[in-house]
């Protein structure tokens, strides 16, 4: 490049024979005095190495030759100023090339390295060539590297050292030499040649800027350095790294063209660095919906909270995905846990709030809530310091009261919490190698359409995906791998949680579970569960099996289809009211459908059940629930008594409510009793009597009573006791027997025979 060519500017200043008025005694500034007229000066028209020159007799301690005309200082663009000179008479004086850096607002940008060097004049009538170069980067022999701020500048040389001699000077030159640093044919920019130091401390933002401008298409090109930059900085071009940034926390990289992870990681010289400044370039405006770590795996030292590494941001919405890497956790004091013990009142006409709790300003918001009448994975949502109360996820089932409670903290990869909302971020195709030492994702309180997608959850330390409040309204988890880090401990010792929900409509498919203590706690409803396999047996000779699937919500709406659900259980709670009994103006257990799984279990005790309902408080039903196409196995050589059952724990059900309940088309293997509803029983009476008694309990989903016929059909001949044929219809008693299971067949006269009936539970209707 070669700008007097390329651009069309002037460079090169007239001869000294044009006239001295366009030279200068001081720095060649508007309105300075010049050498026109002066006594000491002269144009001598035919020196025998020069022709035409000036000839200057110096009487000043620094004497001044300086072009008057304003030479460019383009960005990217490096300048020689050169002159021939020669002692011809007196004491001999030392010459150096000179300037005077100009601004944009035409004043003296100071503080400039604004002289070449200085040389002194041998012999006389010897000539020599003085030179120097000038240019907006501080490259390898560049005498005066004036950056980004000057945009102009006056040029020329000054004779110092003794007075009383008289020199000649041919001529100054101004010559463009950008090509000696930088071709044009190179498809890169770089980033010294616009001004920037490297230095750590002198800001180099606006040199970044003036050569992204410039590089129009080329690759920008940072050199071995550490580079500041004082404010958020967007590069459009291309980018490669050699050098690092230091950047405030506040100020945001966008890099256009290069947005990916391998490129902010190699800008910021550290893996954790380049993950959180990616993250906030992402949350930010990049022209970029995908964060794609190339494949790379990263070595994460501390947890990516997003409210801390992109301050100022409270809620996003648009879509984001981070894919195609491994995170790959390494220990250290950032993942510790921080857990609290705190004395705090709960009020069930409060039922969200924790209140009068001590040492709240201790207590993180995110912490896992655990204590007397506490459910399952209720967190902290939030907290007030002032009023010393917490925001409770979930209400508490153990009624008011004041109790200790302790509050646990985990650390996740990406935390969301801090922020006010968040909505549709992807997590795709990444390896999740959390080494029991953190914890996958937390969501936000607030948000929607979370979705993880193939990826591999391996060996978290507490938590896979854990939700403190409403973020994760719509959440998708398909194809991903969780493995835990309890494998070895018995079922009922492991504390993990692979996935937990507090909303509604949420997608959990197609995921393959090993081990965890449970796959999902899930309140709110509208949830499709299928296609997964979650497998939670261990390696004891007989052991206790523990549920994979905790509904919390007695009334959800949601289908359990086509899952392998291996060595574990489904069970179904209302834990998360704060008055579990049951309340005429509400819903029951109902809403549930459960169907075409693969239920597996071995190596267990016999009163394992794979579905468990359990009711916190009592006067509660189910009305609604479809079971049906399912295989039922048991392994091992072992049986269990039944598939069903409920847990009195807290509290027995109210049987004579039971209605819309469907057990059909399952396979039982390894189950002493069969159960169905309705019920088809073969019923045959050897010895008359007027009132047969069918025991049907034992055969009906969960012992209910037997409070419906639907059919009552003759096997064979009915007969009285003296063998005469009787012809009439008999009818029923229902809800006999101390557990109301059985029905009575009532006649007017002994009668024998058989008969098969089909049975319910329920009120179908």
């Amino acid at each position: 490049m070669n700008i007097a060519i390329t651009d069309g500017v002037k460079l090169m200043p007239p001869s000294f024979a044009s006239g001295l008025a366009s030279w200068s005694r001081e720095f060649g500034t508007p309105g300075s005095a010049t050498w026109a007229n002066q006594a000491n000066a002269a144009i001598v028209s035919a020196d025998q190495d020069f022709g035409s020159c000036l000839e200057i007799n110096k009487v000043a301690d620094i004497t001044r030759i300086r072009f008057m005309g304003e030479t460019p200082i383009l960005p990217g663009t490096y300048l020689r100023i050169s002159a021939r000179i020669k002692a011809v008479a007196g004491a001999r004086p030392s010459v150096r090339v000179a300037g005077w850096a100009g601004g944009s607002d035409r004043g003296h940008v100071s503080g400039l390295d604004e002289y070449g060097p200085t040389v002194s004049l041998p012999d006389f009538n010897e000539v020599i060539e003085v030179s120097g170069i000038v240019g907006t980067g501080r490259r390898g022999g560049v005498d005066m590297p004036w950056g980004s701020d000057p945009v102009y500048g006056h040029f020329g040389v000054d004779l110092t050292g003794p007075n009383g001699g008289a020199v000649r000077i041919e001529s100054v030159r101004i010559e463009d030499v950008t090509s000696t640093f930088l071709r044009d044919m190179m498809d890169w920019v770089d980033v010294r040649d616009f001004g920037a130091v490297g230095n750590g401390s002198t800001d180099d933002r606006q040199a970044f800027a003036a050569a992204d401008n410039a590089a129009e298409g080329r690759v920008l090109v940072v050199p071995s350095g550490r580079y500041k930059i004082g404010s958020d900085l967007t590069i459009k071009s291309p980018v490669r790294f050699a050098g690092t940034l230091t950047m405030p926390r506040a100020a945001r990289l966008a890099l256009l063209s290069s947005f990916d992870y391998p490129t902010y990681a190699a800008a910021f010289g550290d893996e954790t660095e380049g993950l959180k400044r990616a993250l906030q370039a992402l949350f930010g405006y990049t022209d970029h919906c995908e964060l794609n770590l190339r494949g790379r795996r990263i070595d994460l030292t501390e947890p990516m909270i997003i409210a801390e590494l992109a301050p100022g941001l409270t809620s996003y919405q648009n879509r984001r995905q981070i894919c195609n890497g491994q995170i790959y956790v390494i220990d250290g004091p950032a993942w510790q846990n921080k857990a609290v013990s705190s004395k705090a009142t709960y009020n069930t006409s409060n039922r969200d709030v924790l209140s009068n709790v001590d040492n709240v300003a201790n207590i993180e918001v995110g912490s896992l809530i655990t204590g007397a009448g506490v459910g399952r994975e209720v967190y902290v949502k939030a907290k007030n310091i002032g009023a010393g109360t917490v925001t409770l996820s979930q209400p508490l089932y153990g009624g008011s009261g004041t109790r200790t409670y302790r509050f646990e903290r985990f650390r996740y990869v990406f935390d969301f919490i801090g922020m006010e909302s968040a909505s549709n971020v992807n997590f795709v195709e990444l390896d999740f190698a959390l080494n029991d030492v953190a914890s996958g994702l937390m969501l936000p309180t607030e948000g929607r359409m979370f979705q993880l997608r193939d990826c591999f959850i391996s060996g978290p330390k507490d938590r896979g995906i854990t939700s403190a409040g409403r973020g994760c309204q719509d959440l998708h988890v398909d194809r991903c791998n969780f493995l835990s880090s309890e494998m070895g401990l018995p079922a009922q010792d492991r504390k993990s949680v692979a996935i937990n929900i507090n909303a509604n409509d949420t997608k959990i498919r197609d995921n393959r579970v090993v081990r965890f203590g449970t796959f999902v706690v899930a309140d709110g409803g509208g949830h499709l569960i299928s296609g997964n396999h979650f497998f939670q047996g261990d390696d004891t000779q007989v052991g206790k099996r523990v549920p994979g699937i905790v509904f919390t919500k007695s009334n959800n709406k949601t289908v359990v289809s086509g899952n392998y659900i291996d060595n574990c259980s489904i069970e179904w709670t209302n834990e998360y009211l704060a008055e579990p009994d049951f309340a005429g103006d509400s819903f029951s257990f109902g809403g549930l459908t459960i169907t075409g799984n693969h239920f597996f279990v071995h190596d267990t005790l016999t009163d394992f059940a794979w579905i468990s309902i359990k009711p916190y408080g009592s006067g509660h039903y189910i009305q609604g629930l479809s079971v049906t196409n399912n295989v039922f196995l048991v392994g091992g050589g072992a049986k269990i008594q039944r598939i069903e059952k409920i847990d009195t724990s807290f509290a027995d059900m109210n049987y004579s409510r039971m209605r819309n309940i469907l057990f059909a088309g399952n396979t039982f293997n390894g189950v002493l009793d069969y159960v169905a509803n309705p019920v088809q029983v073969k019923h045959t009476q050897a010895t008359a009597q007027a009132s047969w008694v069918v025991p049907l309990a034992q055969n009906l989903p969960f012992q209910g009573w037997a409070q419906n016929v639907d059919s009552l059909t003759a096997l064979s001949a009915m007969k009285d006791a003296s063998g005469g044929r009787v012809t009439e219809m008999p009818w029923l008693r229902t809800g006999q027997g101390s557990r109301k299971g059985n029905l009575h067949v009532e006649w007017s006269r002994p009668v024998a025979g058989s008969v098969v009936i089909l049975a319910r539970m329920d009120n179908p209707n």
